[in-house]
């Protein structure tokens, strides 16, 4: 399966090292499946960064590596309470121990909730609602040197 990084850099070999502990599914690094999604990344991380380019790196990585019992793994089908759970403690910088997390990337809106939910402003069922209405991207994160490994970089181009 082709992942995407958007960033403004060239990933040949992606780290752990530059990942943040409180992002949506703790510190690891980030790709999707969605090429929309990543040039959108890019595109965003450009403008944060004051960066002169938005660049999105392309990998290759082996689908059957999801059915690998040695491997701890966390799949969310969708933006339900268990994943609202997991991202709300994540971003307060709460550890795990999976390899990998696939799931729903929380968006500007769906960011918007899950603060919402997390100031107590929202119940965890008003939020779930709320997060039903709004299209979601998936984002498959690599918490462990072993599965970043298991990228292949293929190429990269500029958006």
């Amino acid at each position: 399966m082709k992942l995407y990084h958007g960033s403004t850099l060239i990933v040949r070999n992606p780290s752990l090292r530059p990942g943040r502990a409180n992002a949506d599914f703790g510190k690891g690094f980030y790709t999707t499946s969605n090429i929309e999604q990543a040039v959108r990344w890019a595109n965003i991380k450009k403008q944060r960064e004051n960066a002169e380019k938005a660049i999105v790196s392309v990998y290759e990585f082996d689908e059957s590596t999801l059915n690998d019992p040695g491997l701890n793994i966390r799949h969310f089908n969708g933006a339900d309470a268990e994943w609202l759970y997991f991202v709300t403690d994540c971003r307060k910088s709460k550890p795990h121990d999976f390899d990998l997390v696939l799931g729903p990337v929380a968006n500007d809106k769906v960011f918007t909730t899950v603060n919402l939910f997390e100031s107590g402003v929202l119940s965890a069922e008003a939020a779930i609602l709320q997060l039903k209405a709004y299209k979601t991207y998936d984002q498959i994160s690599f918490h462990t040197d072993r599965v970043i490994g298991m990228l292949k970089f293929i190429e990269k181009f500029e958006v």
